[in-house]
């Protein structure tokens, strides 16, 4: 792996272009993650394997699951920087200038002199859903060497959030550095096949899967909020100290230390279901982004966990309502009086 050449060196002021900056931001969060162009294609249905369809619109649109949790975290109320890495090239430029539009700290993205962006391919059909093709590029450059070299940006995080697009080793590098420091950890396991490393579980301290992702590291099968209550239970003697599993249409599982109106006990933890909104969906692309983005925002800004559920899951609802990944995400003033 090359460890890239430095793409942008200094951080985004206050004063950096935006489309809404409706406070002054409080919280730091640090994204460390995938940044990729997305290339959506809506079509009528998904197609079966080997048949082509016609499709209807195409669009080139900035993404990447570490890239959208950035922009969600910082229009939704948070001091953002991110740590990642994209290709020489001009969907490398456009990826960092909607970070700069947005007031993140691009300092800790370097580019490859070797590897394109990361891209992914994503099909929309007219029920909403969507099937993703992801090719890392320079995302699987991203090493622990450059975890390490921008440590400072680590500890002085109030939350530090990791996916995984990016190389394994780089995923457990940041989560072991963030531990160190104190600060609080944020895994969104995405894309997993299987359980997590057992050495990972005790570095983090919310664990964020959604249904699918959930049943890839328990074996069970999870098609309702019981049954992600019992997924959770697993996840968490495991080492993982909260487990949040999100459910689509049918809300969030929270299994927590914290006790709170309307949580009940289950063994040493409190079990919540959180109901989401019944909105009209077009494209639930950038959905769990918007919703790992919009927690760790309301978290590393004080809010009380029931209450930062609640504003993550009302910035997911609005995502859903809109098209593409990152044009999806809300601003602060649309979740009033969340």
């Amino acid at each position: 792996m090359t460890s890239g050449r430095a793409y942008i060196s200094r951080r985004a002021s206050a004063d950096a272009p935006s489309p809404a900056q409706p406070h002054p931001r409080v919280g730091r969060v640090v994204v460390v993650g995938s940044l990729n162009m997305d290339l959506v294609v809506r079509a009528s249905r998904l197609p079966r394997p080997g048949e082509t369809l016609p499709g209807r619109a195409f669009a080139q649109i900035p993404g990447g699951k570490g890239g959208n949790q950035a922009v969600a975290a910082a229009r939704l109320g948070a001091q953002v920087a991110m740590i990642g890495r994209i290709g020489a090239d001009c969907n490398g430029e456009a990826l960092v200038q909607a970070l700069l539009a947005d007031g993140i700290d691009c300092s800790a993205i370097a580019a490859s002199s070797t590897a394109p962006t990361g891209v992914a391919l994503i099909t929309v059909d007219d029920t909403s859903q969507n099937a993703i093709v992801v090719v890392a590029g320079s995302n699987g450059e991203l090493s622990p060497a450059a975890v390490a070299s921008h440590e400072s940006l680590l500890s002085d995080a109030d939350a530090v959030v990791c996916g995984m697009e990016v190389p394994t080793e780089t995923v457990f590098a940041a989560l072991s550095a963030a531990r160190r420091f104190g600060r609080m950890v944020v895994l969104n396991p995405a894309p997993v096949a299987g359980p997590l490393p057992d050495e990972w579980y005790e570095a983090i301290d919310f664990l964020i899967p959604n249904e699918l992702e959930a049943a890839a590291m328990t074996g069970l099968r999870i098609d309702s909020p019981g049954a992600a209550h019992v997924a959770a239970s697993r996840l968490r003697a495991r080492g993982a100290s909260n487990v949040l599993i999100t459910l689509g249409a049918r809300g969030v599982l929270a299994l927590t230390n914290e006790a709170h109106a309307g949580s009940r006990r289950s063994g040493d933890a409190h079990a919540t279901h959180f109901p989401a909104a019944t909105v009209a969906a077009i494209d639930t692309t950038a959905a769990g982004d918007t919703f790992v983005g919009g927690f760790a925002a309301a978290l590393a800004g004080g809010r009380a966990l029931p209450d930062a559920i609640r504003f993550a899951q009302a910035a997911a609802a609005i995502s859903v309502t809109r098209a593409g990944a990152q044009p999806s995400i809300p601003h602060w003033p649309e979740l009033s009086p969340h």
